[in-house]
Parts: C-alpha cells; structure tokens; sequence
C-alpha cells in the first residue's frame, strides 16, 4: 500500500481519511474535495479560515471550526518563518519621529506606505528585498531584488513606487531606523514628492509589524515552499509570487478579495 500511496503521490493521511469518509453523503465529499483542492491550488499557503473565506466565495456555508477539523485529519497545514535582516547602523544620518504610531490602517490608497528590506540565503549567495507595501490593502507597491544591500537598493525602489503617486496624495512612508533610510538622498527623495517620512523608534520591530508579517509570509509561503534550480529562477518565481500576493491572495479583512481586486472594488464604489 505505501508503495501505490507514493506512486500516485497521495499521503497516507489523505488516503486514510478518504476511506474513513467513503459512505458520507455527495454534499460531504464534495466539500472536501473543494478543501483539498483550495489547499493544492493555493500550493499550501492557506490556512484553515481563508480556505473557509474561499469555500464562502464559491457559494459555500461551513463553519471555520470544521473547516479546520477536515484539514487536520487530511494533514494539511502551513510553515514555520523565519528572521529578517537587520539594517540598522546606529544614527548615521537624520531620525525621524514614529508619526505612524502603529496606526496600521489607511482609508484608502497612497495614505501610508511601510517598507523594510528582507534577506534571502540561496546557492551561497545573499539577495536583499526592499519592498513597498500599501496599508490600504497590503499591496506590494513595488519592490527592488539585489545582491548587495546599497542605497540603490532602497533608491530604485523608490523610483518604481513613485509612478503611483499623484500631486494629490498626503502620503506617508515609514520604515525603521535602517541606514538607507537616514541617508540624506532618501529624505531628499520623499521631500521633492510631497511624502512624509516617518520611522519606528529604535529597535522595536512591532512599530512596523504589517511589513514585518508580509515578509513572514513570503518566507513561509514561498522560499520554504519552493525548490529552485538557480538564483536566475527564484527572481524568475518571487515575481510570480508578489503577483500572485497582490491579484490572487485573498484576506478576511478584505472582504474575502485579494489587495488589488479590493482596491478596485472600492474605487469603484466611491
């Protein structure tokens, strides 16, 4: 049996969970085949109450609790994370105040932007992500991938982020105490676009924690997930990936829809 089981790549868990189930009615089995299906689609990165959220999307009532049930017998679960890089180099420049103040909602899009820099170890090698990310709807705004941590890092980021902002936008961007974001370029940058800088306050990682989650969740949903074959294809993939985050990842607190689609929906309405 464990010899079939691993040449049609069924886990045993699955297996036995299927028999245990056989004689249960079409509505039963159809909604496990819907978990096991959201599960796969999704390759692992769901938990049990945003598979509920995407049952309720397909035009299915169940419950969280026995959505979780299911996933538990079926062995389906999500990864551990893991730690981010650190940039910080003591004052080497200017400090700004913590205007965010923790205050992680925005009432619509280009108020409040976070953003912090992530290291990846692959192949021997380190790459550094500098992300920005919307607290209207946790859409990743736009993102640079370098070998090195330089200021070009965080500069080209900027660049590619700036295309989003109009002259009617009050935004404000706030970040840590990193180097790159004292660097008297990086204060210039936000100044010449009418952007309010803001920065946690020494060493306190909670003041930044939508962005800090956001890079939990690409780790684990992700890099622990994935096997790459070379540097050149886990850009390739992490730009795959940052799609799918802001098109396809849906969220409770939207509503049940993805950054993007949430973001339009909204406009829309207004």
């Amino acid at each position: 049996m464990k010899s079939l089981l691993m040449i049609a790549g069924i886990p045993r868990s699955t297996y036995y969970y299927w028999e245990k189930n056989r004689g249960k009615s079409d509505p039963g089995i159809e909604l496990i085949q819907q978990i096991q299906s959201i599960f796969d689609e999704h390759e692992g990165r769901y938990g049990y109450r945003r598979i509920r959220d995407e049952l309720v999307n397909r035009g299915y009532t169940v419950n969280h609790k026995k959505v979780q049930r299911i996933m538990k017998e079926l062995s389906l679960k999500c990864h551990v994370r893991m730690k981010k890089y650190r940039s910080y180099k003591g004052t080497i420049g200017k400090i700004a105040p913590n205007l965010l103040d923790r205050q992680f909602t925005a009432e619509k899009p280009n108020k409040k932007w976070v953003t912090d820099i992530t290291e990846f170890k692959l192949f021997g090698e380190k790459l550094y992500l500098s992300p920005v990310l919307d607290l209207f709807n946790g859409e990743i705004i736009a993102y640079t991938l370098d070998s090195r941590p330089a200021y070009s890092l965080v500069s080209m980021m900027l660049e590619k982020a700036f295309k989003r902002v109009s002259e009617n936008d009050e935004l404000l961007l706030h970040s840590d105490q990193g180097w790159h974001y004292q660097m008297k370029q990086y204060r210039q940058a936000l100044q010449e676009k009418g952007i309010t800088q803001s920065m946690s306050r020494k060493g306190n990682c909670y003041d930044n924690a939508v962005i800090e989650n956001f890079f939990g969740i690409l780790k684990s949903e992700f890099l622990y997930l994935k096997q790459f074959e070379s540097v050149e294809q886990f850009k390739r993939e992490l730009a795959k990936y940052i799609d799918y985050y802001n098109h396809k990842r849906i969220k409770a607190k939207l509503k049940g829809m993805g950054p993007v689609q949430f973001r339009t929906h909204t406009l829309q309405a207004a």
